[in-house]
């Protein structure tokens, strides 16, 4: 099946080329969010991600800016001109959300939030859609439906990891998942190796994997001080590893360009 392109601002997801995504896992203050676009921008990063609203395993953990963590999304966006990618977790929040972002995320907790798809498959805007960290591809594939079914067909695939037995990474990071999404759903594929591991030390050779099994993209979590972020330090990049992974990226990403 051929893999169809999905168009974020004046980013193409799924076009041949490589797109490299990159941002904070929570947007904490427009201090941070400034200084981590200025240098995603720099890096060549092309859509910046912020969380607003955060979905914990603990209530007591930081949930995020809300409405105004999307204010500030949107201030960037237009300072730095780069697309912005974002998550919502209810019907409610999807309104606020579409003046502020170019790309609504449906995070893998709700994946299987049905009311939620279905609200996005009504609205003007792409999605990207994590696979949950136990569904199977099938699974991901059908919840995918539920937001092309309504009428929005703009989706890019999300591999972030599945949930195993390993405790060495957060999630155990599924290659075959990426081709086999692109032939049989016929959806753009990031990986997001972040999430997937948990931890920034193997970040590396996990997006290299992602690209060579035909990913569209990578995304990665960056902050300032990794180890003061609110949430997901210890998987986040600092300015200058994404400085250097990008570099490195983007390379591999134009050799398979020209190799295609």
């Amino acid at each position: 099946m051929e893999v169809r392109s999905v168009q974020v601002g004046n980013v193409t997801i799924g076009g041949g080329k490589g797109v490299l995504i990159a941002g904070p896992c929570s947007v904490e203050s427009l201090e941070m969010l400034r200084t981590i676009a200025a240098a995603a921008v720099k890096s060549g990063v092309s859509i910046l991600r912020g969380g607003s609203f955060k979905p914990r395993t603990s209530p007591y953990s930081f949930q995020g800016l809300g409405v105004e963590g999307l204010h500030l999304l949107d201030r960037v966006r237009r300072e730095f001109s780069i697309p912005v990618v974002s998550e919502v977790m209810a019907v409610d929040q999807i309104d606020p959300s579409l003046g502020c972002v170019d790309m609504i995320q449906v995070g893998a907790r709700n994946m299987h939030n049905f009311p939620l798809l279905s609200a996005l498959g009504r609205v003007d805007k792409p999605v990207l859609l994590k696979r949950g960290f136990m569904a199977t591809i099938e699974e991901w594939l059908m919840a995918a439906e539920y937001i092309v079914k309504e009428g929005n067909d703009r989706v890019v695939l999300c591999e972030r990891g599945i949930r195993t037995f390993e405790p060495w990474t957060r999630n155990t990071l599924d290659i075959s998942a990426v081709p086999l999404a692109r032939m049989l759903g016929g959806y753009p594929v990031i990986v997001d190796p972040s999430h997937a591991s948990g931890r920034r030390d193997i970040l590396e050779p996990l997006a290299l994997a992602g690209l060579a099994a035909g990913a569209d993209g990578i995304m990665l979590e960056v902050h300032p001080d990794p180890d003061k972020a609110l949430s997901d330090g210890g998987q986040s990049l600092s300015i200058p590893e994404l400085a250097q992974l990008a570099g490195r990226l983007l390379r591999r990403m134009a050799q398979g360009d020209n190799e295609s």
